[in-house]
């Protein structure tokens, strides 16, 4: 039985059941039919993974790992800001004519910045400070800057990566100010224990826990019914994770270098409703 199900259900049960309800106040998400999107939502969220254990991919549901990884090599790789450099549409609802997020996500993270040791983005700082200063306690990354927040089509959801290497196992804390836990929960679970690996491998350290704490993690009130029946199912095994072992540099990662083995879920959930 995949944990990563176990934690997932446990939340789900947590904000139906414990949940503070956004009924009566106003909100500024809305359907596409203008009614108001309300959630009902817990505070501080906390879920814990041993990626040393198993891959954290949930198998109530499939999770398409090729486009959550093309979406997170888009942020992290070509540090972009630009739908045209995505092999998705999950971004067009807050691209520009030009497809443009504004200074957002990719944006962020390839801006270099002037250190004692010279000029590196954030992702290069990383990977100087993993070969260079493993145990160094000051290895964060931050997407959510002030000074940029006006020219940003959507404020960064999961904005901020601590990592922390103890031993030889690379750790990270992964801050998300909010969260659609139906949508968006397991896609951003995977996308960074894949960052993680890819990460210790190229570094040669082993992959860690990832710890993910949602300020905002909620479901929205059209979800509930869909969440209440993906939680009832039965888990599968957790799959097998395999890396292209030939990559030892961060920049050389591709989609196919990542393969599930035996990654067997239940029937995907179609026409989902999303609030803008």
């Amino acid at each position: 039985m995949s944990k990563a199900d176990i934690i997932f259900k446990e939340m789900c049960n947590d904000i139906l059941n414990n949940g503070f309800s956004s009924e009566g106040q106003k909100v500024r998400a809305r359907w596409e039919d203008g009614t108001p999107a309300h959630t009902i939502k817990k505070f501080g969220v906390i879920n814990r993974y041993d990626l040393s254990e198993e891959f954290p991919i949930l198998t109530l549901r499939g999770t398409n790992l090729k486009a959550a990884i093309d979406e997170l090599l888009w942020i992290w790789q070509k540090k972009s800001n630009n739908i045209h450099d995505l092999n998705s549409h999950i971004w067009d609802s807050w691209a520009d004519e030009t497809g443009s997020i504004g200074k957002a996500y990719g944006y962020q993270m390839g801006i270099k910045h002037k250190y004692p040791e010279g000029e590196f983005d954030q992702v290069d700082r990383v990977l100087y400070d993993l070969k260079h200063n493993p145990y160094s306690r000051r290895i964060i990354t931050n997407m959510y800057v002030h000074n940029d927040l006006h020219e940003m089509n959507l404020y960064p959801c999961a904005y901020s990566v601590t990592f922390n290497v103890t031993g030889k196992k690379l750790n990270a804390i992964l801050n998300q100010r909010s969260q659609d836990v139906l949508v968006a929960n397991n896609w951003n679970v995977c996308q960074y224990a894949i960052l993680v690996h890819m990460f210790a491998q190229v570094s040669g350290l082993e992959a860690g826990e990832l710890v993910h704490v949602i300020a905002d993690a909620h479901i929205y009130d059209r979800h509930i019914p869909l969440v209440k029946e993906l939680i009832s199912r039965e888990p599968y095994p957790a799959p097998k994770l395999i890396i292209n072992p030939d990559v030892k540099n961060f920049y050389d990662f591709k989609v196919e270098d990542f393969v599930l083995e035996n990654y067997q879920r239940g029937p995907q959930i179609r026409n989902i409703p999303v609030a803008v």
